[in-house]
């Protein structure tokens, strides 16, 4: 899972936390449990409370765009 700029929709729950909105499709919701988002030196982190197989990477965070690599490595 990782993080991205969205506006909410008619399918979509919106928490706001600590002064910061988060916009999650139920279905997702659903499926992962309790999500938990940290901010680490190298970007941010997101897990779930339910294991998610989502097929391939992920975990890119923070600067990266246009399919650039990060400083990690990891494409975006």
């Amino acid at each position: 899972m990782s993080l991205a700029l969205d506006e909410p929709r008619e399918n979509d729950d919106t928490y706001d936390v600590m002064g910061y909105s988060f916009v999650v499709e139920k279905a997702l919701g659903e499926k992962t449990g309790t999500i938990r988002i940290d901010m680490t030196s190298y970007g941010f982190t997101v897990d779930s409370e339910l294991p998610m197989n989502l097929g391939g990477g992920g975990g890119c965070g923070g600067g990266c765009g246009g399919g650039e690599k990060s400083s990690s490595g990891c494409s975006c």
